[in-house]
């Protein structure tokens, strides 16, 4: 009977950690980095909206998110908005106040497959340690449409933003990819 129980058991904990992946959001596969440093986003699709395929990504680039590369994708179509940033900053010895501030990907991912979408930027030495800042992104489907927007950090919010929680910056001082 005690065998019988730890199998009992081994199977609600499986059922209980299987729970998310069907509600599962748009996440950033590393959630932290440092202030100033270059960040490598991977933002992670795990389903379309409501069983249907994912046709259209498109990610805001928050303010202090600087010299923003995306990654094209093999029979996706990429598209970048650009526009002024909200405060000039310093990037490599030069001024900068503009860039990329929304990236779009067109293309076809089956709901019953996962993809990533990838960019790279750096990080703002004026960001805030213990801060976090929110990717917000619209997916469109087939049918409908799933706006992961909310930037409250309320981890049970149905449509969170990923999330990126800022760390201080490194002791070396130079950019690090992630």
């Amino acid at each position: 009977m005690p065998h019988c129980k730890s199998i009992l058991l081994a199977s609600l904990l499986c059922m209980a950690g299987a729970a998310p992946l069907a509600h599962a959001h748009i996440t950033l596969q590393t959630p932290s980095a440092a202030v100033g440093s270059r960040y490598h986003a991977v933002l992670r699709v795990g389903h379309g909206c409501q069983g249907a395929d994912t046709t259209r990504i498109r990610v805001r680039i928050p303010d202090g998110v600087l010299a923003v590369k995306p990654q094209p994708k093999a029979g996706w179509d990429l598209a970048l908005k650009e526009g002024p940033y909200s405060q000039a900053e310093t990037l490599h010895g030069a001024t900068v106040d503009h860039g990329v501030r929304e990236i779009e990907w067109t293309g076809a991912l089956p709901d019953a497959y996962f993809d990533d979408f990838s960019f790279i930027a750096t990080l703002s030495s004026a960001l805030k340690p213990g801060d976090t800042l929110y990717f917000p992104v619209v997916q469109e489907c087939t049918q409908g449409v799933s706006r992961w927007i909310d930037t409250s950090g309320d981890k049970t919010a149905d449509n969170p933003a990923p999330g990126l929680k800022l760390t201080a910056p490194q002791a070396h001082g130079g950019h690090h990819e992630h």
